[in-house]
Parts: structure tokens; sequence; C-alpha cells
């Protein structure tokens, strides 16, 4: 079972052929096996297991060994766990415990225990671990850096903001100060407003309803507009929904949504997430994760790591996204909100990317203080 389970995880427990084995088989009770795993039977004792060990510890092709020892009641194991206590002292070559036998061998394990090991009592436990430690990347600590952004101007808004959500004109300036590319749009509250931005609009635009937070949920977005009939008659049926304040009018952008997020997690700091955008966070949950501050090696794995990754990358010809674009803004949101930990969420959804920009099309950010 614990070389089934190391072997489907990528790890290799060579086979040892008869030459090697031959003297060492000589040594052990009628029965064992020594092809690897090596198995000494329940009447094996603790000067053959020294063997065994100290024959693991010759062989270049062994990396490390796996004791799994517990008590066949047949006699005292106390010898067999100093045997083992002594060569995990002086062997070059790690060596993990696995003592299942938490009732019948409770003193001796604890025994075992008090000269400073450490105890696998499941061996697939191990089995499931050891792999993923071993294929787990270099430590990062230290590596980390924060991204030029203009830290006066985004501690300015901080201090001056209050608990709650952000404006989306504040989340704006905030983000334009941490380096992040913004959709250009227009804000309107009135008629006359909208009337005076007409010479500026260049069709088709998208508008979006400002005051409730979930807009897609109240009907507050409308995409594709082309016509000044049209956006005119969008205008008044969006005023008209619940908690409405104005609405936003952006040019339509054609690129792969994407989604950046931030959420702080008490004492541990912020966990950045990262991507497919629109509903399909929502619908796919398709999301990387990592601590704040971020480096490039690091969030270049949190993108490739996605199951639509083949998106991002370019799908059968299609138009992926410029990577290089997509890490540059995450890394951004993690340095964000390392220079100011109050924001408690951060949410930018989606970003509208192409071979050429990535550009945020809706973002909400709300601060707790």
């Amino acid at each position: 079972m614990l070389t089934d389970a190391l072997c489907s995880r990528g790890m290799e427990v060579p086979f040892i052929n008869e030459k090697k084995s031959k003297e060492l088989l000589s040594k052990l009770n009628p029965g064992s096996s020594v092809a690897n795993p090596i198995d000494f039977l329940a009447t094996g004792t603790a000067e053959q297991l020294g063997l065994i060990i100290d024959f693991c510890e010759s062989l270049e092709e062994i990396d490390a060994i796996i004791v799994v020892f517990g008590s066949p009641g047949l006699f005292n194991v106390k010898d067999v766990y100093q045997v083992l206590n002594n060569k995990m002292q002086h062997c070059k070559k790690t060596i993990f415990p696995v003592l299942p036998s938490l009732i019948n061998a409770k003193n001796e394990i604890k025994g075992f225990l008090t000269n400073g090991h450490v105890n696998f009592s499941d061996e697939l436990v191990l089995g499931r671990a050891l792999p993923h430690v071993y294929n787990c990347p270099k430590p990062t600590f230290g590596m980390t850096h924060l991204m030029d952004m203009e830290t006066a101007t985004i501690r300015g808004i901080i201090n001056q903001a209050s608990n709650g959500y952000l404006s989306a004109e504040q989340c704006r300036e905030l983000l334009l100060a941490s380096g992040i590319n913004m959709v250009q749009e227009y804000n309107c509250d009135s008629i006359e407003n909208l009337t005076s931005i007409l010479p500026n609009i260049k069709f088709p635009v998208v508008m979006k309803v400002m005051g409730p937070i979930h807009k897609t949920e109240v009907n507050g977005v409308t995409l594709n507009i082309n016509t000044t009939e049209i956006l005119i008659c969008e205008f008044d049926r969006m005023m008209k929904i619940e908690g409405a304040v104005g609405v936003i009018i952006q040019p339509m952008i054609e690129g792969i949504e994407l989604y950046c997020g931030a959420a702080k997690q008490g004492n541990f700091g912020h966990l950045i997430l990262a991507g497919l955008g629109g509903i399909f966070v929502e619908v796919l949950h398709d999301i990387s994760y990592g601590i704040a501050p971020l480096n490039t090696s690091e969030t270049l794995k949190m993108i490739r790591s996605l199951k639509g990754y083949k998106i991002i990358e370019g799908y059968r010809n299609g138009n992926g996204v410029n990577e290089e674009f997509y890490a540059d803004a995450i890394m951004r949101i993690a340095s964000l909100v390392n220079i100011a930990p109050e924001i408690a969420e951060l949410d930018i959804n989606p970003f509208k990317a192409n071979m050429e920009q990535i550009v945020a099309v809706d973002a909400r950010i709300r601060i707790e203080k």
C-alpha cells in the first residue's frame, strides 16, 4: 500500500536485483523478500532490522529508507525501536519511522519519541505527504518584492476613506496609483451629464449602474450600445433600479475576461486570487491562490495552474493573453494590499486582456480599518 501511494505520486521504489540482495536474504527468516519493498516478516528481529538498514545505506539507488514496524505480539519491540533510534542518528540517509502499534506498543513508541523523533502511525499518510513535500517548489521567503507604485497617493486615499466599499472614483484612483490600467469611463447621474459627454462617446459602449454591488443581478449592465437613442433609453431604465445613484459608460474592449482578487485572512495577510473572469469565476470555480506579496515565479505558477490556462495561452489559433501583462497586474494587486492592509476585499472582474494590453473594466474595494 505504501509502495503504491509513493509510486502513484511520482516517487520511485527501485527494484533490488538478486545479486546484491542474496547475502542479505541468507541472514533473514525463510519466506522473507528483499526485492523492495523488503519484507522480513512478523518474526523479524532487531538485529535483522539493523542489517537491512545497513544494506540500504550501501546502495546508490536508495536515497531514503522507510521502516514500518509494529508490534507483532510475539516479543517486546523495545530493542527494535532502540536499533531504529541508533540508525537514525548515524545513517547518512534519511529514515522515516512508521510505528503503527499505538496501543500495544504505546510505551515503546513513547520512549522512541522522547529521543527527538517523530512517528507516522499510518503509512499511507506518509506515502501521500512525502511526494508532496519532495515535489514542492523551493521556498520563496525573502524573494518577494513590491512593485513600483505611487505609495503616497495610495496611503492618502486609504487614510481619507471610510469603512465600507469605496466609490467608483476612489477605486479608479487607487488602482491607477497602483499602476493598473483602467478603462476610460464617464460617470453620469443626470440626463444633463449624459448629454454633455455625448460628443466624446465612440460607439459601441457598455453601460453599468452605480449603487448596487452586484450589477448583473439587478439587470444593471448593458453591452454593445451603438446608438444615442439606445444609450438614453438604457440610462432612463437603469436610474429606476433600486439603489441606483448613476451610471458608468465605458468603451467596449475586445479580449478575454480575466479575474484578480484579494481577501484579508486575519493574521495571515491577504490571499490573492486569479482566474478566468466574468461569470466563469462563479460557474467554473477555476481559481488559483497565493499569499501577498508575490514574486514573478509564484505568479506565473498561479496562472499556469489554472484549468483554463489553454484559453489564456491561446487555443486552436485563437488569440491568447499576454501572460507577462497579467502577471504584472496580479503582482500589483499583491503589492497594493501589502501597502494598504486596510483593504479587506478587492475584486477586479473583469480584466479585458489580449496580446497588446490588459485593462481593468470593473472593480470593487472594501475598506476595514
